[in-house]
């Protein structure tokens, strides 16, 4: 087989997949009535459903897919198409992101169990790492934190990173039992003074959060969430594995969790 064969081989099924994408969006859209985007519109911004699916993707579990994502997303980009109003004074790609990575934050949310076991263990670690933070007004080691719950190091890694999506989507949600970091993003009406002093309110306090994070921490905070670093591309800039960079960050967001659930229970 030639060099060119080879290649248009490979190239053969992201092409049907995207065929398949395409005809599924237009098949939904044309179910629902006719908003101010086309659904030419729609298939264009089919790839951003994949790039915010990349960003997300480390909080996949059994039994959902990454197919599942991106039928959710898919869903989601039709909906924002139907639902779009130029007159809300917001490009659409803006609201067509908001929108899909709802979509797929909801479908991850939903499957976002963990065992009773690990829930537990789970909760006795945020319980434990609240109770030193308040008395030493500092985060726990995760040394610290294995000895004190009387767990080795390695155990108390495998328990934060079954956590991690737990953690992400808790941070990450609107739901009242959680900081509510995604509602500047999913908040329909912006321009709701009390609403945006809450949101101002969030981002100082995430922020400060971050801020409070040890080095290393908060730099994989920052490459992962602003400079859109995968794991592996972050193991590459600290000389380090791919497995110890989803560790730091499982404990990271793990340490974000606990302080702004201090915060939301009246902490400093």
């Amino acid at each position: 087989m030639s060099a060119e064969t080879k290649k248009h081989a490979a190239a053969q099924p992201a092409d049907d997949s995207h065929r398949r994408l395409k005809a599924a969006a237009r098949n939904a859209y044309s179910d629902q009535k006719q908003g101010f985007v086309d659904d030419e519109q729609i298939t264009r911004y089919l790839p951003m459903v994949h790039k915010i699916i990349q960003r997300v993707v480390i909080y996949l579990k059994p039994p959902l897919s990454y197919d599942d994502l991106v039928s959710a997303g898919t869903v989601g980009l039709v909906k924002a198409a139907r639902d779009y109003n130029p007159s809300h004074q917001a490009e659409f790609k803006t609201y067509a992101y908001i929108r899909i990575r709802g979509a797929i934050l909801d479908e991850l949310r939903k499957w976002s169990f963990v065992p009773a076991n690990v829930d537990k263990q789970i909760r006795q670690a945020m319980q434990l790492s609240m109770q030193i933070t308040q008395e030493t007004g500092a985060l726990p080691t995760h040394e610290e934190l294995a000895r004190r719950l009387g767990v080795s190091v390695d155990k108390l890694y495998k328990t934060l990173e079954n956590a991690r999506a737990k953690q992400f989507l808790s941070i990450d949600s609107t739901q009242e039992n959680a900081p509510p970091l995604g509602v500047s993003l999913a908040d329909d009406n912006v321009t709701n003074p009390h609403r945006q002093l809450e949101q101002d309110e969030l981002v100082d306090k995430l922020t400060e959060a971050i801020g409070q994070l040890n080095k290393r921490q908060r730099q994989i905070i920052l490459l992962h969430y602003q400079q859109q670093l995968t794991m592996k591309q972050i193991g590459e800039v600290f000389g380090i594995t791919e497995p110890r960079v989803s560790q730091l960050h499982a404990v990271a967001l793990f340490n974000l969790s606990v302080k702004l659930r201090q915060w939301k229970d009246g902490g400093d």
